[in-house]
């Protein structure tokens, strides 16, 4: 219950400007990292942040281009990311802090990012949480993202981001999450824009090697019931591998932890409170 510190710091690595903010608390060992989604930053977990760092200490990330961490200029150059460039950074991050392990929470996309953590710094991942996970892209996302790779340089990126927002995210309850979203995504630049969306439309070979490796590191899936493109296929594999748990929040969609704030923090703090 004791907080020692609160330090919003810019990370000058060589190629780009890291922005993170970190709550140190006066006794707890364990850090807490979050990861938000493509499009998103650091402040969609505004909910969360009051009472993780009552137990935890708190690490929230800005991931390039996102938030406070506005892209480099030699950015300008370099038309496409990769999952390991955007993992790395993270990397950068709990390095600098002399993080040795941490438990990990993503939303979305985040939790590719999370996963791919794991798979190349398993010694670096205490547990994972994983909201409203993608661990697939099914016909109807496929068909989405196509459309998106044909109109991505032609219409304004944030109808297209819009328009994803209301197919992930179309209930009358999904409203908070779906303009939190596209307010966060209107603050990036169209070009960075392009490069996430290049990113995501690649993925389907990395999520099915993830869907096949059973990694061994606790993983507890947080996924709404009307999480309709994304929760059938956790299903799946929470049945498949052998530490992972899926705890399913009624009355909610794809963001979790916006939706269902209470219930989200509850469960995930009761769960990394669990893991030895």
């Amino acid at each position: 219950m004791y907080l020692l510190k609160k330090n919003k710091v810019h990370l000058q690595k060589k190629e780009r400007l890291l922005s993170y903010t970190k709550h140190t608390h006066k006794t707890a060992t364990k850090w807490v990292t979050f990861v938000h989604g493509a499009g998103g930053s650091s402040t969609i977990w505004y909910k969360q942040v009051r009472e993780f760092k009552k137990h935890f200490n708190v690490l929230l990330l800005d991931l390039r281009g996102h938030g406070n961490s506005k892209a480099h200029f030699k950015d300008v150059f370099n038309d496409k990311y990769t999952f390991d460039f955007i993992t790395n950074d993270i990397v950068e991050v709990i390095d600098y802090e002399k993080i040795e392990k941490s438990h990990f929470v993503g939303i979305s996309l985040g939790t590719i990012l999370i996963r791919n953590l794991a798979e190349k710094h398993p010694a670096r991942v205490e547990s994972m949480i994983m909201g409203g996970a993608i661990m697939k892209l099914n016909l109807r996302s496929q068909v989405l993202m196509r459309l998106g790779v044909i109109f991505k340089s032609v219409v304004p990126y944030i109808w297209l981001y819009k328009f994803f927002a209301f197919v992930i995210m179309p209930n009358k309850n999904h409203k908070e999450s779906r303009l939190l979203f596209v307010r966060e995504a209107k603050k990036l630049y169209q070009k960075e824009f392009i490069r996430w969306f290049k990113l995501t439309s690649e993925i389907n070979p990395l999520l099915r090697f993830f869907r096949m490796v059973d990694i061994k590191i606790p993983t507890l899936y947080v996924m709404g019931r009307e999480d309709y493109l994304f929760l059938p296929t956790i299903e799946k594999i929470v049945a498949k591998h052998a530490i992972s748990e899926l705890f399913v929040v009624e009355n909610c969609g794809h963001v979790v932890n916006v939706e269902q704030p209470m219930v989200f923090n509850d469960r995930v703090i009761g769960y990394l409170n669990s893991v030895e």
